[in-house]
């Protein structure tokens, strides 16, 4: 059975490293989807070239900033892990496209869906940005408030959810746990 798996927690605490521990225990093919869009900014091409690096040479990677869903769905493959790295940036890309938020949950809920039916497993990065303070901008409220029903959508719909704090990996959520008791 398909598993979906969210890796949340506040930046640089780990996150895309344990997704990426993740996806080599399953010995399986990976494909990384990766959703940070490349500006004229030499700071963020230098975050992006060390993702790039802290990968495997041998894995796929798609690079994709609005369609995530339908990126998995032509992936389906029982075979293979698939990262999605990461879900706020996807929202960040389709909140300055002027995507509404029926639009954007409405990405989120086919993201999930494809990651429950689809692949051996789905692993889907999530900064949580809900603990920090208000933002000051409509639009920064906007973002936050998203990725907060975002995130809840995610979890709901995966067999296990991992916080990460100062680099620790925290289980919240084990369906397989669960089923066991």
């Amino acid at each position: 059975m398909p598993e979906l798996i969210l890796v949340t927690g506040g930046a640089r605490s780990g996150k895309s490293k344990f997704a990426t521990e993740l996806a080599l225990n399953f010995s399986s093919p990976v494909t990384f989807i990766a959703t940070a869009p490349y500006y004229e900014d030499l700071e963020m091409k230098e975050r992006i070239d060390l993702h790039r690096k802290s990968r495997p040479s041998h894995w796929q990677t798609i690079e994709e900033q609005e369609d995530v869903a339908s990126i998995l769905l032509k992936i389906n493959s029982p075979q293979k892990v698939v990262i999605v790295d990461c879900l706020t940036l996807l929202i960040s890309n389709l909140l300055l496209k002027k995507r509404g938020e029926k639009k954007i949950l409405a990405q989120v809920e086919a993201i999930a869906n494809a990651g429950r039916k689809f692949n051996k497993a789905t692993i889907i990065v999530s900064n949580e940005v809900g603990w920090g303070v208000v933002p000051p901008t409509k639009l920064g409220r906007k973002f936050r408030d998203i990725a907060g029903m975002a995130n809840q959508i995610v979890a709901r719909e995966s067999n296990q959810v991992w916080l990460l704090v100062c680099g620790i990996p925290c289980r919240l959520k084990d369906n397989d746990l669960q089923q066991e008791k």
